[in-house]
């Protein structure tokens, strides 16, 4: 006969006491602090790693926008900065120039701020202490040196080509072009432009200017072509240097060229003997019944060319001429000029200037005899 198993008696736990304190678990202990000295850390490594960024970032903008190295010399430093030169070259002319105290952050400046594939060469003054902000935005900017080459009116191309050949920031050679195909004017030029391309700069204004000239023309001119209008341009330049007195110059001219008269023009007698050049002299009795293709006492109309480079206003003053019946004119003693409609008129005019002449002439005279001792 099987027995059933008897039941296991479970020790009752004695009930604690009231009012006994309770054992703290270890493990609960510590995880407080712990957590609180991770935080506590990850805090100041975070303000630490700020206050490093904020060193940086203030270093960074100082560096860049603050006062960079004295001017070697003067109050500015000049540098060249070639056609084709690439960004380390740029930088290190900068540097050796003492412009920038480092190459290597003003490379690192241009490629940050996205100039690197704006600057321009050419020819650049920085000031002396001119922040990397300020010579990196010149050259993006392109705010090169700008020299002047200034062509006077009445200069003849073999002048104005002289001109160019001494202007010391231009390079290459240039040939003569064609007699008036220039336009008299002030030009801006860089350093290390080519002569050819500014004489060329001067070709294509001329023509610019002659067109809408042209177009604007008075009706009627004896001039079939805008080459001729430059020709008697040229010799309405070389005969008087006032501008109120250019339209009433031309007026004569083409009145003469209309009527068939011959121009009798001074400054074409010079053009045949020296291409332009001033004699430094008078015209001599000889010359002028010199037989040249631009001598206008000897031939009929127009010489086969221009004579100089007109300016502006005289080419206006051919194309649009003054008003007036006027065939001659002949210096007045003041610089300027007498006009006259008849022969008779003008020959008395001629010898108000003969006179003038002689009085000019006694008192040099009398200026160069020394008083008498007393």
């Amino acid at each position: 006969m099987s027995r059933k198993p008897s039941p296991q008696r479970r020790t009752p736990r004695p009930a604690p006491k009231t009012g006994a304190p309770r054992k703290a678990n270890p493990r609960r202990r510590e995880t407080a602090p712990v957590g609180r000295r991770i935080a506590a850390t990850g805090a100041g490594l975070l303000t630490m790693l700020g206050l490093a960024a904020m060193v940086v970032v203030l270093a960074a903008v100082w560096i860049y926008q603050g006062p960079g190295p004295a001017a070697r010399s003067g109050d500015v430093t000049t540098v060249v900065l070639r056609r084709g030169a690439s960004l380390p070259e740029i930088a290190s002319s900068l540097e050796q120039a003492g412009v920038i105290r480092s190459s290597s952050l003003f490379l690192t400046a241009a490629q940050t701020t996205g100039a690197a594939r704006k600057l321009k060469a050419g020819e650049y003054e920085f000031a002396s202490r001119a922040s990397l902000s300020q010579v990196l935005a010149k050259i993006r900017d392109g705010k090169i040196v700008r020299h002047q080459v200034t062509i006077a009116e009445g200069l003849t191309s073999d002048m104005v080509v002289d001109i160019l050949m001494r202007a010391p920031e231009l390079t290459g050679t240039v040939a003569t072009p064609p007699e008036g195909s220039i336009l008299p004017e002030t030009y801006q030029v860089q350093r290390g432009e080519d002569r050819s391309a500014v004489l060329q700069r001067m070709m294509d204004d001329r023509d610019a200017l002659l067109d809408k000239l042209w177009a604007a023309r008075q009706p009627g001119l004896p001039f079939e072509t805008k080459d001729q209008a430059v020709t008697m341009a040229s010799i309405v330049e070389k005969e008087t240097g006032l501008a109120r007195e250019r339209p009433h110059v031309a007026a004569v001219f083409i009145n003469r060229l209309r009527q068939g008269i011959r121009l009798g023009s001074d400054p074409t007698i010079i053009y045949g003997l020296t291409r332009g050049r001033p004699l430094g002299r008078g015209i001599l009795q000889s010359e002028l019944q010199r037989e040249t293709p631009y001598n206008t006492y000897l031939i009929t109309g127009l010489p086969p060319t221009p004579i100089a480079n007109p300016g502006k206003a005289a080419l206006e003053a051919v194309l649009n001429p003054m008003k007036s019946d006027d065939l001659y004119f002949v210096a007045d003693g003041t610089g300027g000029h007498v006009f006259a409609s008849t022969y008779e008129e003008h020959e008395r005019n001629v010898a108000k200037w003969r006179q003038i002449e002689r009085s000019k002439a006694a008192a040099q005279e009398g200026a160069k005899t020394p008083l008498a001792g007393g």
